[in-house]
């Protein structure tokens, strides 16, 4: 009949829209498992010594989200494919929780601005103060200060609190900030000068805002999310109707492959 072959026509499209967005999903999350895997293995992060700060490795989040997003679309898309009841109850049950999840989230962002602001003003401390020590963290700083043009967590005299920039130690590093803060990091335009940033911190700002970025990255940082909190919101929600979408797709295929086995039983009793 013309309504079973409409039936037909309905179930293959939702399984190829279902199988098809969660493939993409699934090279996605194992890329960002590689890029995690990577990172680790290219530090030696699985030694003897450096087992013991494995925990606070930036990298782990990339080898946990790329895990959790390669598991739930593979999951997807092996069950619309066998068409899975229990897996693709599996993969709505995990997304419907992740949406809820992310829309909890960013009700508690918004109402939590400031500690947030207190949150990411301690974590970048931590950053500068581990900056010599952690490859991951001086490679995330630099980019930040670079990408905004700005110093420090709330200005560049900020850098007394890592051990080797204070004006307390004894070298060369001393009341120095890193080349990132420079204005102009490179010498004749392609060479990475390091020490454009020695002594900085002995000069007065008038004179400092010449040579390096006065202004810390929090400042900047509020003002990069307010310049750009449209774009910001668009990527949100589109991500999160690309989920809502999938969660329909699945929970309506879901409903068809029930309709059809009970109508297949049905036939069979009568028979």
């Amino acid at each position: 009949t013309q309504y079973t072959h409409f039936k037909h026509l309905t179930d293959c499209l939702l399984k190829f829209v279902l199988f098809s967005s969660n493939l993409l999903f699934t090279a996605l999350g194992l890329a960002t498992l590689g890029l995690g895997l990577w990172g680790l293995f290219n530090k030696e992060s699985f030694t003897q010594e450096k087992l013991d700060s494995i925990g606070t490795d930036p990298m782990l989040l990339f080898v946990f989200l790329g895990l959790v997003l390669s598991l739930l679309c593979l999951t997807g898309c092996v069950g619309a494919v066998r068409e899975n009841c229990c897996l693709l109850r599996t993969f709505s049950v995990v997304l419907l929780f992740l949406v809820a999840a992310q829309v909890l989230a960013a009700i508690v962002a918004y109402s939590l601005q400031g500690q947030i602001t207190n949150l990411l003003r301690t974590g970048m401390l931590n950053a500068m103060v581990r900056y010599q020590d952690d490859l991951d963290l001086r490679f995330i700083t630099d980019e930040i200060q670079t990408g905004l043009q700005c110093c420090g967590a709330d200005n560049y005299r900020d850098w007394q609190i890592n051990s080797y920039f204070n004006c307390s130690a004894p070298g060369i590093q001393a009341c120095s900030v890193p080349p990132s803060c420079c204005v102009d990091p490179l010498e004749n335009g392609t060479v990475w000068n390091s020490q454009c940033g020695v002594g900085a911190q002995l000069l007065d700002e008038f004179s400092a805002q010449s040579v390096i970025f006065l202004g810390g990255c929090l400042g900047s940082i509020s003002r990069w999310i307010e310049q750009h909190s449209g774009l910001i919101g668009t990527v949100a929600i589109v991500l999160l109707g690309v989920q809502l979408i999938m969660l329909i797709v699945a929970t309506r295929l879901l409903d068809n492959i029930q309709w059809n086995r009970t109508q297949a039983q049905q036939r069979m009793a009568r028979s």
